[in-house]
């Protein structure tokens, strides 16, 4: 560790700045295509079904590496510009991730009780008011932990863009391997990193459930140690034995 000098620790600091930004970029652009896909997954009409579902099936079934290259070296002989490697591969996560989300967002709309939307119905709404007002309200905090998943899952994808030269966290410890040649430091250094990253993602989402339940009137969950559990599900077979004998 002695090796590794402020300068070699600085490229490691900015790699974790741009994996933030790459996250923050793809993250907004995978939400939108997911919201976008996802209710058109659900739509009435067969043709926005079918066009919707042939992007998730595309998306879902194509590496993101492979279309990061895709976009950054065969897109520009079409049309004859060519996307910084930053934006090409926040295009890739945006569109690879975004697709995933999309039967987030489906499974959750259809999952809305039909009486809700016929409630909807008594009352006048359109269709576009069904879903702002009724549908997506309900829809939402049950996309929120499945979108955890998600999010955690790009922040690691973002490792994919050091092939293409971004000056990742995934990069930079490539950069001071090769300066220093160690390998099991500079390794377990960025591994925390991931994982502190990971984790305040976790948290920050967890925030964000605990808000959505309560706009709607949820109670939030609350999580207790091993312990706690343990003695709920003592409590709950001894309530089961009583109410047998009795």
């Amino acid at each position: 560790m002695s090796e590794i000098t402020w300068g070699l620790w600085k490229l490691l600091l900015e790699g974790v700045w741009i994996t933030v930004q790459l996250t923050i970029f793809s993250s907004a652009l995978a939400a939108v295509v997911a919201l976008v896909v996802g209710l058109a997954r659900a739509h009435r009409l067969w043709i926005v079904r079918f066009i919707s579902g042939a992007y998730f099936e595309i998306f879902r079934g194509t590496s993101a590496l492979i279309l990061m290259f895709w976009i950054f070296f065969v897109l520009p002989l079409g049309f004859g510009w060519q996307l910084v490697p930053m934006w090409a591969a926040t295009l890739a996560l945006g569109l690879t991730y975004g697709a995933y989300g999309s039967e987030v967002v489906r499974g959750a709309v259809q999952a809305v009780a039909p009486a809700q939307r016929e409630a909807g119905i008594a009352l006048s709404f359109t269709p576009a008011q069904q879903l702002r007002k009724i549908i997506l309200p309900q829809a939402w905090p049950e996309m929120i932990p499945p979108f955890n998943n998600l999010l955690i899952e790009l922040l690691k994808g973002t490792a994919l863009v050091s092939i293409m030269g971004v000056a990742d966290i995934a990069f930079g410890a490539s950069l001071v391997r090769n300066a220093t040649g160690q390998s099991a430091p500079v390794y377990t250094v960025i591994l925390l990193m991931y994982f502190v990253l990971a984790f305040v993602l976790t948290r920050g989402m967890r925030v964000l459930e605990r808000q959505a339940k309560a706009g709607i009137g949820q109670r939030p969950e609350k999580t207790g140690g091993v312990a706690s559990k343990l003695g709920l599900s003592r409590r709950n077979a001894v309530s089961a034995n009583a109410g047998g004998e009795s």
